[in-house]
């Protein structure tokens, strides 16, 4: 069976082992100042699967291993390849020291994996946040689809693990969430527990969380679809009395 990555949660099944990625979406910033590393994560997570790469994954462990102490994961990111957000996901919660993730503006399908790495979680007001199934794009017999489908299933249940450990929602729920391709604003994302505050904001977490409940916004890309087509389908004309017969009616009572 041949796999190709697309949008979304990627994966790809390769044969061959990986030699290294072509583009080098991390990149580490050390403040002398508080004794503390920032690590950059922008745009795609990884141009080449990390399935079966020998090279990078090794490379992003020695430059986390390079220092100590506590550091803060900026994130924006439209998403990527779910190999690479797992083996980063699981490099930060091994790291001995605090993880503060701050999603700059997109925190989306991969990427949103990554973030729930974070001890803490914070992002921007104006920052978002996408959570939905894997994707594959897969060449073969009605068995290597069938294949494919049960290699989603299962992804999705490993990436699962990741939102219930951070947010405590239950699978259920978060399944439904994956499945309708769920966007959340800051505010929304604290209040389902993807995110435990937001930037430069003066107001508690627990303050945040009541008015999270008031203002904060969930876009779901099912709801909207289902809502187009309803208003697409022609409704049924309601059965009347036309207005001729109506007149014609009231002329004969009148007599």
């Amino acid at each position: 069976m041949k796999e190709r990555s697309s949008a979304g949660f990627l994966f790809a099944k390769k044969k061959e082992a990986r030699t290294g990625m072509k583009r080098k979406f991390w990149n580490w910033v050390r403040n002398e100042a508080e004794e503390e590393r920032t690590l950059v994560l922008n745009g795609q997570i990884s141009d080449e699967t990390w399935f079966g790469d020998e090279v990078t994954p090794k490379l992003f462990q020695k430059e986390l291993d390079a220092g100590t102490g506590n550091i803060t994961v900026w994130i924006n990111s439209p998403g990527g390849d779910v190999f690479a957000a797992a083996q980063i996901y699981n490099m930060l919660m091994e790291y001995k020291g605090d993880v503060t993730v701050k999603v700059d503006a997109l925190a989306a399908s991969a990427a949103s994996v990554i973030a729930m790495a974070g001890t803490t979680v914070l992002m921007s007001p104006v920052a978002m946040m996408m959570i939905h199934n894997p994707t594959t794009i897969a060449i073969g017999d009605s068995k290597e689809m069938q294949k494919a489908g049960e290699m989603l299933d299962e992804v999705k249940e490993s990436i699962m693990n990741a939102y219930e450990i951070k947010t405590g929602l239950n699978r259920t729920k978060i399944s439904h969430l994956m499945d309708a391709e769920s966007w959340f604003n800051a505010k929304k994302a604290v209040e389902l527990g993807f995110a435990d505050g937001i930037l430069n904001a003066e107001e508690s977490t627990e303050d945040m969380a009541k008015e999270a409940e008031v203002e904060g916004m969930m876009f779901s890309r099912t709801a909207v679809t289902n809502s187009l087509l309803s208003k697409l389908i022609p409704k049924p004309e309601k059965a009347g009395t036309p207005v001729e017969q109506l007149e014609k009616r009231l002329h004969l009572l009148a007599h």
